[in-house]
């Protein structure tokens, strides 16, 4: 069946896609042969909650409490342990349901093993390795009906959800946990239920002790998204570890994202002892801060004050402030100030330097700030620095967009003098990639070129853009 399914799919579906459309396949199979061997009302009790909840938005935890019928196995105690082990893919997996109870009939020698309806129906169920460990033990393969109490504790969060929402509408599917902060981004049909569904949050994830939802206003000044506490403590300060690294930070106030841990990993592993790391859009120190752990000397900039007051905190909680200079400036200032400053002198020793532009939204407008930063008299083709720039593209080919544009910004063709790493899907048709090349001379140190007021947004000229464009 899965040859069949990867057939089917492998000309329309990324691999990625691929996974999930299997799973969800399968599933359904499994659900469709489930009818043929159990009661459907046993599957519907089990797997449902009451119809009682549907479009609870006050959480009641009594209202899930059902009674279910769930095939058991009587074990004598002597050989319970060894039974267990042998049908742990038998027997009942619920949150919190005991798997072994007392006897009913009362007697102190034997045990009941709750066994998976959806998975052995009668004795001819079970498969020849369980059948052979159940005949070594000599245990009756007689199964026995037994009545269990279902509440609310025993649900999965996905359960509880899908019950409430009203039919044929989205469950909130999953969440970025930042500390003990569960974050969502809810849409229209949700946030009618959204304090329910933080209090379901919390309640099946321990550690998760508040839950807050992004709202549609964003900061255009510092790019951050506003957020409402949909349940729990209203403590915002979250204190987390990423690859060995600690960072706190008032999430309300900062920009962080768990899903780009990776990618912070990859670019800071090219950071050899003794580079230069210009972080012109530091945030909290993501990039900074391993950066300088691992023996860089590191300037890290970013315009929001919340920003750097945690990036300097963070510094300091790991033992690198030494080795990090911190800037509160716009990143163009940034780079026509401090990395122009320093560039001379870094561009004569032998260590290299690396611009770190982790702003996806707006970094590639950015580049054309390197236009013309050098005086021609510094020019050298060794050691030049390499730009590692975010950006966000829904173009059918994101690859060439996020070249196209910054070719576009810098006024210099890079096709062929660039690599793109693919970092995330952000959005359906919306990828988020990094564009990594080395600054060329020729807009390094051309002093002919436009300057632009630090103080001004970026604005091409068009027709540079698509003469830039054209001979890529």
């Amino acid at each position: 069946m899965l040859r069949s399914l990867s057939r089917v799919f492998s000309d329309v579906q990324t691999e990625r896609n691929l996974k999930s459309a299997v799973l969800r396949s399968l599933w359904s199979a499994a659900s469709v042969c489930s009818d043929f061997y159990l009661k459907p009302t046993m599957e519907t009790k089990l797997y449902k909650p009451p119809q009682e909840v549907r479009g609870m938005t006050s959480l009641n935890k009594e209202a899930f409490t059902q009674t279910i019928t769930v095939p058991a196995l009587r074990v004598p105690n002597g050989v319970l342990n060894k039974v267990v082990k042998s049908l742990k893919k038998a027997t009942i997996q619920r949150p919190g349901m005991p798997r072994v109870v007392q006897d009913e009939e009362g007697s102190s020698d034997f045990r009941l093993v709750l066994l998976d309806p959806h998975r052995i129906s009668s004795p001819s169920s079970f498969s020849e390795g369980e059948a052979e460990a159940l005949r070594s033990f000599s245990v009756v393969q007689e199964l026995r009906h037994y009545e269990l109490q279902l509440t609310y504790h025993n649900l999965k969060s996905d359960e509880v959800l899908e019950a409430v929402l009203p039919p044929g509408q989205d469950v909130p599917s999953g969440f970025s946990r930042v500390g003990h902060i569960a974050h969502f981004n809810l849409r229209d049909h949700q946030l009618p239920y959204k304090n329910l569904i933080g209090q379901v949050i919390i309640d099946k994830n321990p550690g998760v002790t508040c839950v807050v939802n992004k709202t549609n206003m964003i900061d255009t000044t510092y790019r951050y998204f506003k957020m409402e506490v949909m349940a729990g403590e209203e403590n915002m300060v979250a204190k987390i570890k990423e690859n060995g690294v600690t960072y706190e930070f008032d999430f309300s106030r900062v920009y962080w994202n768990s899903r780009l841990s990776t990618e912070h990993q990859r670019v800071v592993q090219l950071v050899k002892r003794g580079d230069t790391v210009f972080d012109v859009f530091a945030g909290v120190g993501p990039f900074a801060v391993p950066a300088a752990r691992s023996g860089a000397n590191v300037l890290a900039n970013d315009l929001n004050p919340e920003s750097h007051k945690w990036l300097q905190h963070n510094c300091k909680l790991n033992k690198v402030e030494k080795k990090v200079r911190t800037f509160n400036l716009d990143g163009r200032a940034f780079i026509q100030g401090l990395v122009k400053q320093e560039l001379p002198v870094l561009l004569k020793g032998k260590a290299k330097v690396h611009i770190v532009m982790n702003l996806p939204a707006l970094a590639l407008d950015f580049l054309d700030a390197f236009r013309g930063l050098l005086p021609q008299e510094l020019s050298c083709d060794e050691n030049l620095p390499t730009v590692h720039c975010y950006g966000f593209s829904k173009e059918d080919n994101p690859d060439t967009d996020v070249v196209k544009r910054a070719s576009c910004s810098l006024g210099f063709p890079l096709k062929d003098k660039c690599s793109v790493h693919f970092v995330r899907n952000v959005a359906p048709n919306k990828d988020m990639l990094c564009v990594s090349f080395t600054i060329p001379k020729e807009v390094l140190f051309s002093g002919d070129q436009e300057k632009t007021d630090p103080s001004e947004e970026p604005a091409p000229k068009r027709p540079k853009c698509e003469e830039a464009t054209d001979s890529t």
